[in-house]
């Protein structure tokens, strides 16, 4: 099976990614060590994971336990429509067809496009002829403005193309890279917008594809469904702990 979208990373990056991605139509997998909202594995995959409390995310006044949020995220990014692959990404080949792709359990993945939005090993890159920058002690892939790499269907989104590690900056990086991916697809796409009823119809025009119009008896009934899932998130506080940085000897 050959996926539209292949993500590398179920961090903020390449969740962001995929939301837009799967909402476009495109076959979205998402390969992380983490697993899905619904896998029980704690196995060290976002680095936002290692955040105390994240204070600076529009739209939290008083922040929000990071690993809370990292989890509405999954759930989000499930719901819109991607699929999620426990594992890590070993190498990644590019062929006539698109990409295959092995995981370090020996697993083989295909896809059309791939975005890597892992961070910090790109030793899986390391196949393909793609301009990597060295930084002192870390390496990034060089990317365009749009999150391209040299090579065509491969992109990169968030820490790995060198961007900020600010989980904000993570997303926007996230977001435009899907958009970048789904602009080179065949997807018919216009934007990603719910709409008023009339909003479009209303000037005569037809409703854009990846738009919507909705009334306001629909629009109440979604308010009030994101109201009480919200609710349900919030309601108790987890159980997890941050990750600490893997220097830090945290046996004494």
């Amino acid at each position: 099976m050959t996926r539209d979208v292949l993500i590398v990373g179920g961090g903020v990056a390449g969740l962001s990614a995929g939301i837009f991605t799967a909402r476009a139509g495109l076959d979205t997998l998402i390969v992380d060590p983490a697993g899905g909202p619904d896998d029980a594995s704690d196995a060290d995959g976002s680095i936002l994971e290692r955040n105390a409390h994240l204070e600076n995310y529009p739209g939290f006044p008083a922040g929000i336990d990071a690993r809370l949020y990292l989890k509405m995220v999954r759930e989000q990014a499930a719901e819109a429509g991607c699929s999620f692959f426990e594992g890590r990404v070993a190498d990644v080949r590019d062929r006539d067809d698109g990409f295959a792709v092995e995981l370090d359990a020996g697993e083989m993945l295909q896809s059309t496009r791939v975005i890597a939005a892992s961070w910090s090993d790109v030793s899986y890159l390391d196949g393909l002829d793609i301009e990597f920058v060295d930084r002192g002690s870390k390496t990034y892939v060089g990317v365009d403005e749009h999150g391209r790499t040299n090579v065509s269907g491969l992109y990169a989104a968030g820490r790995v193309a060198g961007r900020p590690h600010q989980a904000i900056v993570a997303a926007g990086h996230g977001a435009t890279v899907g958009l970048t991916a789904i602009s080179e697809s065949n997807a018919n796409f216009y934007h990603d917008w719910v709409t008023p009823e009339g909003y479009f119809t209303g000037r005569e025009r037809d409703v854009p594809p990846g738009c919507e119009e909705i009334d306001d008896i629909e629009r109440g009934a979604r308010e009030a469904a994101a109201r009480d899932r919200l609710s349900e998130w919030i309601e108790d506080p987890l159980d997890d702990e941050p990750t600490m940085h893997p220097s830090v000897d945290d046996s004494a």
